[in-house]
C-alpha cells in the first residue's frame, strides 16, 4: 500500500474536489475537511491544507497535483549502511524514540522475506512481532526520550527539530561506537541539510562520516526501515506503559481523542500527570485546559 502526503495550493484542492465530488465519504474526524473513497485509494485533505493519500492507487491520484513516483536505486544501498528514523513526533502522548540500524548487502533478503519496507504501510501488529526479530538480527541503537524527559530539553532552550537532530546524532554516535564501518549514514530526513548541520554545531559527541537526510528514506534504504520499525516498537511500549500507569488508554497522534483524554488527566493529576505524559508545548495542552473550563 502506497501512502504519500503533500501539501498543494488551495486552487488545486477545489479543482480535486470538483473532479471527484462524487467519491465525496462523510468523516467523523473534526481536522478532515474532505475525505475522498475512491478506487483502490483514500483522500483526506485537512483543515490544515495537507493532503493524505491511501491505498494501491494513492500515486495516481497524487499525481493530480503533479507528484511523481520516485523509483528507488536499489544500487544506492548496496553496501554497509547505517539509516535512522524517528517516531513520535507528532503525536502528544508518548515519548519520542529514535532508532539508527545498521545493515549490510547480504542481509536484504532476510529482510525482504519478513516483509520490512517502509513501516507506516504496517499495522501495530505487525510491527510488534517484527521488532523482537531485528533487534536480534540487526545491529542497532535504540533511544527512548520520555515526556518528562522531552519536556525538560524543550524548557532549556532546544526545539521540536533540534531534539530530532540530538538524538539522531547520539544513537549513531552510540552504533558507530561498536567498530561499524558503514560507506553511508541515511537519516530520513525531517528537516534541511543545512539546519541539521546548524544544530549539530550545538552537540558535544560528532563522528567524521558524512550524514545524508532524504526524504521518504524509509521507503528507499531498508537499513531505515528496520530504525523505523524498532523506533515504532519502542514508541508504542512506551505508550503502553505510560497508560497503565495513568489508567487512561493514550492514544497515538494528536487529534481531539487526545484533547479529551488530556483533560481528564489533567482533572486526575493536574499538570504533573501531562508533564509525565505528554509533550506540553503541542496545542493540545491548552485545549484540554479548556475543555476542562466548560
Amino acid at each position: 500500500m502506497e501512502s504519500m502526503t503533500l501539501s498543494p495550493k488551495e486552487q488545486d484542492i477545489q479543482a480535486f474536489v470538483r473532479k471527484y465530488q462524487a467519491s465525496l465519504a462523510p468523516s467523523n474526524n473534526p481536522y478532515i475537511q474532505y475525505l475522498f473513497k475512491l478506487n483502490q485509494a483514500t483522500v483526506s485533505v485537512y483543515t490544515s491544507g495537507k493532503v493524505l493519500f491511501q491505498g494501491q492507487k494513492a500515486s495516481h491520484y497524487a499525481a493530480f497535483f503533479g507528484y511523481k513516483t520516485e523509483k528507488t536505486n536499489d544500487s544506492s544501498q548496496q553496501m554497509p549502511l547505517i539509516g535512522s528514523d524517528e517516531v513520535g513526533n507528532g503525536s502528544y502522548f508518548g515519548g519520542l524514540a529514535v532508532t539508527a540500524s545498521f545493515v549490510s548487502p547480504d542481509q536484504h533478503d532476510f529482510l525482504r522475506s519478513l516483509g520490512v519496507g517502509d513501516s507506516k504501510t504496517l499495522t501495530d501488529t505487525k510491527i510488534r512481532q517484527l521488532a523482537p526479530i531485528l533487534k536480534d538480527r540487526i545491529a542497532h541503537q535504540a533511544l527512548l526520550l520520555s515526556p518528562e524527559k522531552y519536556n525538560q530539553v524543550i524548557a532549556s532552550g532546544y526545539n521540536a527539530v533540534s531534539v530530532k537532530v540530538a538524538l539522531h546524532n547520539q544513537a549513531i554516535y552510540l552504533l558507530l561506537q561498536k567498530g561499524l564501518q558503514p560507506e553511508k549514514i541515511v537519516i530520513d530526513a525531517f528537516t534541511s541539510q543545512q539546519n541539521y548541520g546548524k544544530y549539530l554545531k550545538q552537540e558535544k559527541n560528532h563522528f567524521p562520516n558524512p550524514v545524508s537526510l532524504i526524504e521518504k528514506a524509509e521507503g528507499k534504504f531498508l537499513a531505515v526501515a528496520v530504525s523505523s520499525i524498532i523506533a515504532r516498537d519502542l514508541f508504542l511500549e512506551n505508550l503502553e506503559n505510560l497508560s497503565q500507569e495513568l489508567g487512561y488508554t493514550l492514544p497515538s497522534g494528536a487529534g481531539s481523542k487526545s484533547d479529551r483524554i488530556a483533560s481528564q488527566i489533567l482533572q486526575a493529576y493536574g499538570m504533573a500527570g501531562l508533564q509525565h505524559a505528554a509533550k506540553l508545548h503541542f496545542k493540545n495542552t491548552e485545549k484540554a485546559h479548556k475543555l476542562l473550563e466548560r
